[in-house]
């Protein structure tokens, strides 16, 4: 190998321009000593084979242009070739195995003739129905939690996950069977439920079917529920209020052939709906109870009770009538007038019967020790004004406490605010501070 001094073109192009240039711009003799005086560039070394009589091509104008990407001919827009796909070890653009027009190939070895990218396999959407006594024991938790939070769009959400429509009147129909055993304010809230999934979990037919189903095993029910005949056709005759069944469905059952309590709950149904106002009372159907009712009914229903309590002395009914209030929370209601009507009343049968009433409240958990106290403190709370109605009030109220202390007991925070002694009136002053015997044996 020889190394040769090459001179390339562009050199003498670069000299040409130069002299050009000088000439036009210039003027004198500083324009004409530096045309004559025209640089030359440095001359590159070129390796050439000795042997070839060619000489080695100059190298490119621009130094940065030697890892450059871009085509020497002036064309392409500097992109890597066949889109990223090409190189050594590369099968394609990464991602293309997930494309649609992906076509396996049958001389590969990795091919696969039983695979499900062929194009000779067929999808079809398979909806699995559960069994009828799977959605059953899925539907009795959704409706027992609906009872306690009253969220209808919750209790929705919760059916559609596992309810399809074929099997949607296994819905209703267990909305209804649990609501038969429950309070009348749950059965206004199934009433509720069954109208807000009207459209949305069942329909029409769903809700005639699951009817149709409730009256033929009707007979089996009432064994369990002897009210099972008047609470379905109250069912019933609020659906038809609701506009969840055509009136017609009445009339269609009461021409067949049921069985006697089938056909007693029909003709109950018929006669509620055939009323005069009918279907504005339905909305009532299950009656105002719980918290919903205004305190001064709740207050009045309770008065009510004590007095009948009074005059019959069914100790079991009027704790019946207690648990269809249906509000614990209100129970301190219940012994402030307790307490006050036996204030009232100075009788000691009367606050005899009372404290027996108040006894078995405690006894039967119905009314808590706490709800006790606070009837017991609200009525000392308010003595200041009792004492103007009722000038003995100090006396009874201790004598009462006093009967009450004998069959449970009551809190601490009660008996520290009784008081010690009577009010000066009914205290002799030259006694001592004895109490008057004939003022306790007053009405006894």
């Amino acid at each position: 190998m020889e190394v040769d001094r090459v001179v390339s073109d562009n050199e003498n192009v670069a000299m040409e321009e130069n002299d050009k240039s000088a000439t036009e711009q210039g003027a004198g003799d500083a324009v004409a000593s530096n045309s004559g005086r025209a640089r030359r560039r440095s001359k590159k070394l070129a390796r050439t084979n000795s042997k070839e009589g060619n000489v080695a091509a100059p190298l490119p104008k621009y130094r940065s242009w030697k890892n450059s990407r871009r085509p020497r001919n002036g064309h392409g827009r500097g992109l890597p070739k066949k889109g990223g796909a090409g190189g050594k070890g590369v099968w394609g653009l990464p991602g293309s195995e997930m494309l649609e027009e992906y076509a396996e190939d049958e001389n590969d070895p990795n091919y696969d003739s039983e695979a499900i990218t062929n194009g000779d396999v067929e999808f079809k959407q398979v909806i699995v129905e559960a069994e009828p006594e799977e959605i059953v024991r899925k539907s009795e938790p959704v409706i027992l939690e609906y009872f306690e939070h009253g969220d209808t769009n919750a209790a929705a959400e919760d059916f559609l996950e596992f309810v399809t429509a074929k099997r949607s009147h296994l819905v209703c129909e267990t909305i209804i069977e649990i609501a038969l055993d429950h309070k009348p304010s749950h059965c206004e809230m199934a009433s509720v439920l069954i109208s807000d999934l009207y459209g949305r979990v069942f329909s029409v037919k769903d809700i005639s079917y699951a009817f149709e189903r409730l009256l033929e095993k009707l007979p089996d029910l009432i064994l369990d529920t002897p009210d099972a005949a008047v609470l379905l056709s109250n069912f019933i005759a609020r659906c038809v209020a609701d506009d969840c069944l055509p009136p017609r469905f009445v009339s269609n059952m009461s021409s067949l052939q049921l069985n006697p309590p089938a056909r007693q709950s029909i003709h109950r149904a018929e006669t509620l709906l055939s009323m005069k106002h009918g279907l504005v009372r339905l909305d009532n159907i299950w009656g105002v109870g719980g918290g919903i009712r205004p305190v001064k009914s709740l207050i009045r229903q309770i008065q009510l009770l004590l007095k009948e309590y009074l005059t019959s002395s069914d100790l079991a009914e009027a704790m019946r009538c207690v648990r269809e209030l249906e509000v614990p929370h209100f129970h301190h209601e219940l012994v402030y007038e307790t307490v006050l009507l036996a204030v009232e009343a100075i009788n000691a049968s009367v606050e005899e019967q009372l404290c027996t009433f108040l006894a078995e409240l405690r006894r039967c958990v119905i009314v808590t020790p706490d709800q006790m106290d606070r009837g017991f403190l609200r009525v000392l709370e308010d003595m200041s004004d009792i004492v103007l109605d009722v000038p003995l009030a100090y006396i009874m109220l201790d004598r009462f406490v006093e009967r009450c202390q004998q069959k449970f007991r009551l809190g601490e925070a009660v008996l520290k605010r009784m008081p010690t002694r009577g009010r000066k009136r009914f205290v002799s002053e030259g006694d001592g501070g004895a109490i008057k015997d004939h003022v306790l044996k007053l009405r006894e």
